[in-house]
């Protein structure tokens, strides 16, 4: 019961002016105070479709979905830490997330199929993300999650965004990059002189069978033998590969795979994982965890009420001190022109940054020499920390499971999306309990005077 547009794409049912006798208006389902559906109403959906239309061809393949549809499942997806699978089956279930996503009639069908969503990130560019972002952060300051004098004191800190990877070891690298060759080999009939499959599964059981039993000798030795197996195969496939044709998969793998025989242990951008060759190797001085494999991401947060005003992934693993110039400018360009950032608050990472425009304080452990309400808030600087802990571990799984670089960036600015519509949801519940209470308390008082008059 959709229509479209060349314009502006596949329309919501909500502009429709005539009511289909078969559906049941959703109005006469939801309760129209529900903080989800004065959420979706705080939102600027028609920015929205501005910002992101211009990713859509008019004129090529089948008609596109609603853009408010596509946002809203991603939004739903962050905010209650769903999948792409369960998003969209629990989306037929609910009507205030049908409402939600600009229907406005109760369907019982579901709207895409989950591998649209994945299809849709690909079209997401920078400006997409910011507008994400932008528009969590509106909803905030028309929720009164936000509110303006929180802008005067801000935090920032960094922290490590995981991947979705097993945890790297030599062995296991050598013999999944074996399996890879052998596979693509096969499928393009290439004849291996050997194919050390038997092998290298025998030497990877003995590896880990040797580290066990603490005996690093000869574990190290069976890991020198899948190194030597993974050697032979490199050549041996790139002796036996089509020159003639240009085939990049294989090109792509034959440079992974020298890339892995030729690092050592002591070597900087090593790779960590075949499937996302991008992921980095951080330290963060964490005692539970020493090393952490992902990438750096970037956090803005008020001091007061915790609300997230940028977010972004800073890939490479740069010093922390060098990027903060570049997240505050995205806090600043993603807040109304009508509002200014004022004092930022960093930990010792920080030192020898490049910030010019804002006054910056690094905060160290010496603060008997501050007023007390300087020092207040050079204290509230640790709260950036449980800030971070809900956005990555309130949603389904706290690694990031998109591929590639750009996979990092939307993860990053999702999660932190997540988290501002669940401030803004709790905002407008609290909000309409208090009104409640004031009336049920006005009422009790009317009836207590009405008894009074009446004795």
């Amino acid at each position: 019961m959709q229509y479209f547009d060349m314009n502006l794409g596949m329309k919501s049912s909500l502009q429709k002016t005539q009511h289909d006798i078969f559906l049941t208006p959703l109005h006469k389902i939801c309760d129209l105070s529900h903080e989800i559906i004065r959420l979706a109403d705080s939102i600027d959906w028609q920015a929205l479709d501005d910002t992101f239309g211009e990713s859509y061809c008019e004129d090529n393949g089948r008609p596109a979905k609603i853009i408010r549809l596509m946002i809203g499942l991603h939004y739903l997806k962050a905010i209650f830490g769903e999948s792409d699978e369960s998003v969209v089956a629990k989306w037929v279930e609910n009507p205030y997330w049908q409402y939600f996503c600009g229907e406005r009639d109760f369907q019982h069908e579901f709207p895409i199929e989950p591998t649209s969503m994945v299809k849709w990130r690909r079209r997401i560019e920078k400006k997409g993300l910011n507008q994400l972002l932008e528009e969590s952060i509106k909803a905030g300051l028309k929720a009164g999650a936000l509110q303006q004098k929180d802008l005067k004191h801000i935090n920032v800190d960094t922290t490590v965004m995981e991947k979705a990877i097993s945890y790297p070891t030599d062995a296991g690298l050598y013999v999944k990059m074996i399996v890879k060759l052998i596979k693509v080999a096969k499928d393009r009939h290439i004849k291996l002189r050997q194919s050390y499959v038997r092998k290298s599964k025998q030497a990877f059981v003995m590896q880990c069978r040797y580290r066990h039993a603490r005996q690093m000798k000869r574990a190290n030795r069976e890991v020198r033998k899948l190194r030597t197996y993974l050697g032979r195969l490199l050549r041996d496939v790139d002796r036996k590969q089509n020159t003639e044709q240009e085939d990049a998969v294989l090109k792509q793998l034959l440079s992974l795979g020298l890339r892995l025989w030729n690092q050592k242990r002591e070597d900087k951008n090593k790779l960590y994982s075949l499937h996302a060759s991008e992921v980095e190797c951080i330290a963060k001085g964490k005692a539970h965890k020493k090393y952490e494999f992902g990438c750096k991401v970037g956090v803005v947060v008020t001091s007061q009420g915790s609300f997230i005003l940028g977010s972004q992934a800073l890939h490479g693993n740069p010093y922390d001190g060098h990027q903060l110039k570049e997240m505050l400018d995205q806090a600043r360009g993603l807040l109304p022109e009508s509002l200014r950032l004022g004092k930022v608050y960093c930990d010792l990472g920080f030192r020898g940054h490049n910030e010019t425009k804002a006054e910056v304080n690094i905060v160290g452990r010496k603060l008997k020499h501050l007023s007390q309400g300087i020092r207040k808030w050079f204290k509230r600087r640790a709260a950036i920390e449980p800030v971070i802990g809900h956005m990555k571990n309130d949603g389904r799984d706290p690694r990031n499971h998109l591929l590639g670089v750009k996979g990092d960036c939307i993860n990053a600015t999702m999660m932190s999306c997540g988290f501002n519509l669940r401030q803004c949801l709790r905002a407008l519940a609290l909000f309409w309990q208090k009104y409640f209470n004031e009336i049920f308390r006005f009422r009790v008082v009317e009836a207590r005077l009405a008894i009074n008059l009446n004795s």
